[in-house]
């Protein structure tokens, strides 16, 4: 079943308010999915303050903040500038690098820890349980940023972990969610793995957010990454995807699994019920419809 909700400020004057209005619509679909609830906010200065990046991680030892600043060539330059957030099964490390050289000090000083999402304006949080418990232990009312998808879990595909919550962040501030099941995922899997893909849980959804990411990386744009999924996809599936400077949404053929949008001037929001876009301020006035199928519906920054 499970449950997506996204948010995409058009105007900075709603940044400090996207956390208490994204949390307000996961507690909308919690019912969905109450095995987890995962989300992902961009640009919360808290957790990654401007010239930082900022690497979400599961199984982190204790001491990461020093064995990261300790690593190597970071040692000098960046010791005691490492910022760790603890957010129940997930830690956010932020540091003054290149998320690509943060992600490489992280793996270098705990090889066990898993990343899970990475980038210069995306904090990632995945945990197991009541998706209102979560919210709390992600602090989610108090974040701000221009920009937030969550997603309750009721799994069907593989086990009930934090490794296969959602969202799935495997490039640069890139991240997705899923509503569906992809039939062919396997196939796409091994295909993906002979290119170089690694893979970090059995999770079909995070094939689908491969897929897109090494379109990303080959250069496409949201747009067109969704529609090469779409033609090389089968099952059934509502996806939102988000990256550095965008937020779009597609449904499958049949789109049998729900999905609305809603706009105004000041903000444009997704769910898979209306009840989590009911309290939006402004939503009486906004422009709500149905996504088609097979059509991407992509906004950017």
């Amino acid at each position: 079943m499970c449950g997506i909700v996204g948010l995409h400020l058009r105007d900075p004057e709603w940044y400090p308010r996207l956390g208490r209005l994204l949390a307000a619509m996961l507690g909308q679909v919690a019912e969905r999915g109450p095995d987890s609830a995962g989300v992902a906010v961009y640009g919360d200065r808290r957790r990654c303050p401007e010239g930082y990046a900022a690497v979400s991680v599961l199984n982190a030892p204790p001491g990461l903040a020093d064995a990261v600043s300790g690593i190597g060539r970071y040692s000098d330059q960046y010791q005691s500038q490492v910022l760790i957030t603890e957010a129940g099964a997930t830690t956010v490390v932020a540091a003054p690098m290149t998320p690509a050289e943060l992600v490489d000090a992280v793996r270098a000083a705990a090889p066990e820890a898993l990343v899970v999402g990475s980038g210069s304006d995306v904090t990632v949080y995945k945990g197991i349980g009541a998706p209102g418990r979560l919210a709390g232990v992600y602090d989610l009312v108090n974040a701000q940023g221009w920009q937030g998808l969550g997603h309750t879990r009721m799994a069907t595909e593989s086990a009930i972990t934090p490794a296969g919550c959602h969202p799935f962040s495997v490039g640069p501030d890139q991240c997705l969610v899923h509503n569906g099941s992809f039939a062919n995922h396997a196939t796409i899997r091994r295909e993906l793995i002979a290119e170089g893909a690694v893979f970090d849980s059995e999770n079909d959804s995070e094939v689908g957010a491969r897929f897109v990411a090494s379109r990303l990386a080959a250069g496409e744009d949201l747009d067109k990454a969704l529609r090469g999924l779409c033609e090389r996809f089968d099952g059934f599936y509502t996806l939102l995807v988000t990256s550095a400077d965008g937020f779009a949404v597609v449904r499958d053929a049949i789109a049998c699994k729900p999905a609305i949008i809603a706009e105004t001037e000041a903000w444009v929001a997704m769910a898979s019920e209306f009840r989590a876009l009911a309290e939006l301020p402004g939503i009486d006035s906004a422009r709500i419809y149905e996504p088609e199928p097979e059509r991407v519906y992509a906004w950017l920054r």
